[in-house]
């Protein structure tokens, strides 16, 4: 049998556990990290592609901003995709303007940055934006974009030319066995190793290896669809752009006074309601524009109720509802794709200790690229001084 010795081993090369092995190896451990597909094919690699701390409620924008200033770091030193281009909140009506200004006042609490923009300066900075639509906006300069199915093989490259992680794809982890001080972790392929500590960052290999627990938690699964149109000629949209289904939904506004009672006027019966539509764009590096997203839930135990169709119904009305936000050069859509993420019903994130050297941690839901780097660095810390 081939072994490996390690101090820490992480299951699964999402963001979550490739910056769980970031923070480990910049502390000085030997860290390999499994993977086992050649890349990451979950969450990681089919999100939007933005880092919004401003969309979170205190405790994950704190995260969040973190994340930003190690994003930053790295860019500095190593291209992974990191654009420093802002976010900004497009309020449609009086409702969604009441709301971003109660929240551009609670980020002066909180000393982030964020900056009220008129109507005529919304229009000016935003190619497209319908004069319609837009009453003024919230931006947030220091957000960024990514591009997600990059930046997770360029940090991984990262890490492994200047930090020397041990990165092993195709890998499918098949049991963990406590052995004194130390876990033997063995693959099907028969290669072993041997670690102080494991971290189980990936849902999949969490449902392989611990079944029971896994059925027993209070995981569900969200299915995201998006959509990405054909690069656009001679047009470039400066930043996220996210709107007013956007207000509606995002956390952060659940902590403005106003919130409740605009939410309690709602139409529980309407399309976006159904299927947790809200209208965001992003232009990516060879000038489309992607275009999402929907949420629909199920059981992590029943996962596969979801299924891997899209709903035209679903990108029908998202691009519907886009055309009435901002005048693209083309609307022609040459991807469509599900992303899959897995969030807890009661919890922030699921942790769950195995025994004193094999934890879980995963279910972070649709905050892993804002707020993975951040968490992770807390988490770990947690976990080793166990």
């Amino acid at each position: 049998m081939n072994t490996n010795t390690y101090d820490l081993v992480i299951v699964g090369g999402g963001a979550l556990g490739t910056f769980h092995a970031y923070h480990a190896l910049i502390q000085g451990l030997s860290v390999a990290l499994i993977e086992k597909d050649t890349h990451p094919q979950g969450a990681t690699v089919r999100n939007f592609g933005q880092v919004v701390p401003s969309g979170m409620n205190l405790k994950w924008q704190n995260y969040g901003r973190e994340s930003l200033k190690i994003y930053k770091s790295i860019q500095a030193k190593f291209d992974i995709s990191i654009r420093q281009n802002g976010t900004v909140y497009i309020a449609s009506n009086e409702e969604e303007l009441q709301l971003i200004e109660e929240l551009h006042t609670i980020n002066k609490k909180n000393n982030y940055e964020s900056a009220l923009l008129t109507k005529e300066a919304c229009l000016t900075k935003y190619a497209g934006l319908k004069n319609e639509y837009c009453k003024a906006g919230l931006f947030f300069p220091q957000e960024v974009t990514v591009e997600p199915r990059t930046m997770i093989h360029k940090l991984r490259e990262y890490m492994v030319k200047d930090f020397g992680l041990a990165f092993f794809s195709n890998t499918t982890v098949t049991n963990t066995t406590e052995l004194n001080d130390k876990v033997l972790i063995t693959a099907s392929s028969g290669k072993a190793f041997y670690a102080s500590k494991v971290i189980i960052c990936n849902g999949s290999d969490f449902k392989a290896l611990y079944p029971e627990v896994y059925n027993d938690s209070d995981l569900v699964v969200s299915k995201l669809q998006m959509l990405q149109t054909k690069p656009q000629k001679n047009y470039t949209l400066d930043g996220s752009i996210l709107t007013g289904l956007t207000i509606r939904r995002y956390e952060s506004f659940e902590e403005c006074p106003s919130y409740k009672t605009i939410k309690a006027q709602e139409n529980p019966n309407s399309l976006e309601k159904k299927y947790g539509v809200h209208i965001l764009f992003k232009q990516a590096l060879d000038g489309s524009v992607i275009i999402g997203d929907s949420h629909e839930y199920a059981s992590a135990k029943h996962s596969d109720q979801l299924g891997y169709d899209l709903n035209m119904d679903i990108d029908n009305f998202m691009i519907e509802e886009a055309k009435k936000i901002i005048n693209l050069p083309t609307y022609t859509i040459q991807n469509r794709w599900a992303g899959f993420y897995s969030q807890c019903k009661t919890t922030d994130v699921f942790e769950h200790k195995v025994s004193n050297n094999v934890h879980i941690v995963t279910g972070i839901g649709g905050k892993g690229m804002t707020a993975s780097a951040g968490f992770a660095k807390n988490s770990l810390t947690r976990i080793i001084n166990k």
